[in-house]
């Protein structure tokens, strides 16, 4: 089998591995009443298994760069697989709540090696110049499964029983886990780095009050004061973790990365403000169609999907894309665009033709895949070998922030946006909506305007973009 074929599949592979996992997170949303009628309890008791698998991603995200080195990232995601496919068996067979979120957890821990090493995987299997289009196929699962993930599992709790939610990842797992037998080499770093016991417990105790303050702010309920308060006190032990990692010869989550611009620039600055976008959508999108103009979840759901479907059908041509204009000019002009499918949504009524509404989600979900693809490979074009894991660890907790923030703030804007003219917060209006809209418009600029800070020639080595030359007078 030649190289750049073995690297094409080993992104296919990862790409499935993503899917699945990322899938599992968002279908559950719609199967918590009838997860509650199983165990006896409330909807809102069962939302403690989707807290419990956020909470275990945040602890367990940042080491898998050091367990990758120490034990080789094919024995790494092999094992990933099957700590997440076994708990998926014992979420479907689980009979009360309890067991449910010890299952969870253990799927946390499976996901959390499971994204990052399969990202790592793809970096060290692939050539700089094929790098871009492996990126566009490890991408497509963040873009996706938040869009189907809600209709997926209305779907199967109408004409299934919610456990097959569970199930259905055993054969996936099991075929993934064949191909990453066959196809995949155990690349590991010969230094052995010693592991780092005070940065993780710091980094654990930041990313998890984070991540669970921002879960809360996303629900935009009465516990937003309370929710704040737990953001708080995770920004102030990510500072005390940045501080020690400066500190620490071989830190955890080495943050000197950030020094390099092709990684920061992506991934903190001008990556998550497009992030909030992203993370939004999901959250915004149902609302406004379902309560804003009236319509069905069906309906709905329907024109969501016009977004995925963009997502995946200019997958094939942002290779060509990037390379005929180069990373800085689709990282400042793709945002700009997706901003002003925010703008449109801000202005839908219920006299907006639908085909109209389609078009625009269609544009929204073309764009923010050239972006989401883009930024992705970009992050890891200057990064050297040997610091590759770390890189990717690093990158795997600042996405995972990046996107909680975007849903903590979509919710946040629209908790807030009746109380600008006196309403309850319960009470939302089609002004409502067109008030977050427009933040998320806001966020669009603000990301291209991160973007220029790119060099003209920024990820060449990756997109395959030349500069012409200016002629001489």
């Amino acid at each position: 089998m030649g190289v750049e074929r073995r690297a094409f599949l080993i992104a296919l592979v990862v790409s499935g591995a993503l899917f699945m996992e990322l899938l599992d997170g968002t279908v559950i949303a719609t199967a918590l009443p009838q997860m509650a009628q199983t165990f006896g309890v409330h909807p809102v008791d069962v939302s403690a298994g989707m807290t419990a698998y956020l909470l275990t991603l945040a602890v367990f995200i940042p080491i898998s760069g050091w367990v990758a080195d120490r034990y080789g990232a094919k024995t790494i995601f092999a094992s990933a697989i099957i700590t997440f496919t076994v708990a998926s068996a014992l979420c479907g067979v689980s009979l009360a709540l309890w067991q449910f979120v010890a299952a969870r957890i253990l799927q946390g821990i499976g996901g959390a090696m499971m994204v990052p090493v399969g990202r790592l995987v793809v970096l060290r299997g692939t050539e700089k110049r094929h790098l871009l289009r492996a990126m566009a196929l490890i991408t497509t699962p963040g873009l996706v499964a938040p869009v189907i993930g809600p209709a997926l599992g209305g779907f199967i709790t109408t004409f299934a029983n919610w456990r097959w939610i569970f199930y259905l990842n055993l054969p996936l797992g099991a075929v993934a886990l064949v191909l990453v037998a066959l196809i995949m080499t155990n690349l590991r770093e010969e230094a052995r780095r010693p592991f780092d016991g005070l940065g993780f417990a710091l980094c654990g105790v930041s990313l998890a009050t984070l991540i669970w303050g921002l879960e809360i702010v996303g629900h935009a309920d009465a516990g937003v004061g309370f929710g704040l308060g737990l953001i708080t006190i995770g920004l102030f032990f990510g500072w005390l973790t940045i501080r020690h990692s400066l500190r620490c010869p071989h830190p955890l989550l080495d943050v000197r990365i950030l020094n390099i611009p092709t990684f920061a620039i992506p991934m903190i600055w001008g990556g998550l403000s497009f992030r909030i976008i992203i993370g939004a959508m999901p959250l915004l999108w149902p609302l406004l169609f379902q309560v804003g103009l009236g319509m069905s979840a069906f309906a709905s759901g329907l024109l969501v999907l016009w977004c995925a479907a963009a997502d995946v059908a200019t997958k094939s041509i942002t290779t060509p894309t990037v390379r005929r204009f180069g990373f800085r000019t689709v990282l400042v002009m793709c945002p700009l665009i997706v901003g002003l499918t925010m703008l449109g949504c801000a202005f839908f009524t219920t006299q907006t033709p639908a085909i109209i509404m389609a078009a625009t989600l269609a544009v929204a979900g073309a764009f923010r895949s050239f972006q989401f693809t883009s930024m992705n490979a970009i992050g890891y074009a200057d990064i050297a070998p040997e610091r590759m894991s770390a890189a990717t660890s690093l990158g795997a907790t600042l996405q995972q922030i990046s996107l909680g923030t975007g849903v903590a703030v979509g919710a946040l804007v629209i908790h807030l946006a009746p109380l600008l003219h006196g309403e309850p917060s319960t009470s939302l209006s089609l002004i409502d909506f067109r008030f977050a809209f427009l933040v998320m418009a806001a966020a669009g600029v603000l990301s291209a305007l991160w973007f220029t800070r790119l060099a003209q020639d920024a990820g060449s080595e990756v997109s395959g973009h030349r500069l012409r030359p200016v002629p001489r007078s």
